[in-house]
C-alpha cells in the first residue's frame, strides 16, 4: 500500500508540472540562473584559493634599476643577488627586453608603444625562490636590504601583494554571502509562486479530495514533491552547466597580470554535492512555504 501512495505521489507531481509546464519552466529557468550565479562564484573562490596556494609556496622580487645606473653598480647588485641564500632563479630583464614583454602582453594594441619617443621601462631584475626548499626566508628583511643598494630604484615583494590580494578576496567573499544569501531568498520566492500557481490551478481537485476524505498531508505531498523535483532538476542543470564553462575555458590559455598560464581548477566533489542539496533544500523549503501560508486544508 505504501509503494501504491509513493507512486501516486510522484506521478501527481509530475502531472502538475506538465499541467503547468510554462510556469514550471521559468522558475526552473530563474532558478537555474541564481544556482549559477552561486555556482560561478564558488568556481572563481576555488580557483582563487588554488592560484594563493601555489604562489604563497614561492617567493620572489622585482627589482627596478635606475636608468643612469652604472655597470659596476649593476655588477654589484647582479653579485648581492647571487649570494643571498636558498635555492633560487636570477633573471636579467634589459629595458629593451622590457618593452619586447610588454609588447608581446598587449597583443595587438603594441602598436601604441611605437609611438613613445624613447622607452620608459627600466631594467629590472627578477629573483624567484623556493620556499619548499628554503623556510627561514624573510622578505621584509630581503627587501630592505636590495632597497639600500646603490642604483636601486624600487623593490617589489611578491609577498606583500599576496597579503593584499588576500585582503580584498576576503572582502569579496563578505559580499558573496550577502549576495548569496539574497540569491537563496530569490529562488525560495519563485519556488513559493510557482507551487502557490499550481496549488490554485487543482483549487477544484482538491477541494474534490477533501470532500471523500482525503487527509492534508495526502493532498500537500505531491506539492511538496514538485519543489524538491524543481530542486533536482535546476541543481543537475546548473553543475552540467558549469561544468560546461569549466571545461570552455579550461582549454584557453589563461594569464594574470603577464605571469605563466593559470591552470584552472574544477569545485570539489563536497562543493559540487553542497550546491546541489542546496538547490533540493530550497525547492523543498519553497514548497513548504506555499503549502503552509496559501494551502488552508
Amino acid at each position: 500500500m505504501r509503494i501504491r501512495f509513493r507512486t501516486y505521489f510522484f506521478k501527481q507531481a509530475l502531472r502538475n508540472i506538465r499541467d503547468n509546464l510554462t510556469v514550471h519552466a521559468l522558475g526552473l529557468g530563474t532558478m537555474t540562473s541564481s544556482l549559477l550565479i552561486f555556482g560561478i562564484f564558488m568556481l572563481f573562490f576555488s580557483n582563487v584559493a588554488n592560484w594563493i596556494h601555489g604562489w604563497g609556496n614561492s617567493l620572489s622580487f622585482s627589482i627596478y634599476l635606475k636608468d643612469d645606473i652604472s655597470a659596476y653598480k649593476r655588477d654589484k647588485i647582479d653579485s648581492f643577488l647571487r649570494q643571498l641564500p636558498g635555492k633560487k632563479t636570477l633573471v636579467y630583464i634589459s629595458k629593451k627586453d622590457a618593452m619586447a614583454n610588454l609588447k608581446e602582453t598587449l597583443g595587438g594594441d603594441a602598436a601604441l608603444l611605437d609611438r613613445l619617443s624613447d622607452n620608459p621601462l627600466p631594467a629590472s631584475y627578477d629573483v624567484f625562490f623556493d620556499r619548499n626548499k628554503k623556510n627561514d626566508l624573510d622578505p621584509e628583511t630581503i627587501k630592505a636590504a636590495l632597497a639600500k643598494l646603490e642604483g636601486v630604484a624600487d623593490v617589489q615583494c611578491s609577498e606583500e601583494w599576496v597579503n593584499n590580494f588576500r585582503q580584498i578576496m576576503d572582502m569579496v567573499e563578505s559580499i558573496f554571502f550577502v549576495v548569496g544569501g539574497l540569491l537563496c531568498l530569490c529562488v525560495i520566492f519563485i519556488m513559493t509562486n510557482t507551487i502557490k500557481l499550481t496549488i490554485f490551478y487543482r483549487k477544484t481537485e482538491i477541494e474534490i479530495l477533501k470532500l471523500v476524505g482525503a487527509t492534508d498531508w495526502f493532498i500537500k505531498v505531491p506539492f511538496l514533491l514538485e519543489g524538491i523535483i524543481q530542486g533536482i532538476l535546476a541543481g543537475v542543470l546548473t553543475l552540467l552547466m558549469l561544468g560546461g564553462g569549466y571545461l570552455f575555458f579550461a582549454t584557453k590559455e589563461i594569464q594574470f597580470f603577464g605571469m605563466n598560464s593559470l591552470d584552472l581548477v574544477f569545485v570539489s566533489f563536497g562543493h559540487m554535492a553542497l550546491l546541489f542539496l542546496t538547490s533540493v533544500a530550497l525547492g523543498m523549503i519553497g514548497s513548504l512555504i506555499a503549502i503552509g501560508r496559501f494551502f488552508k486544508v
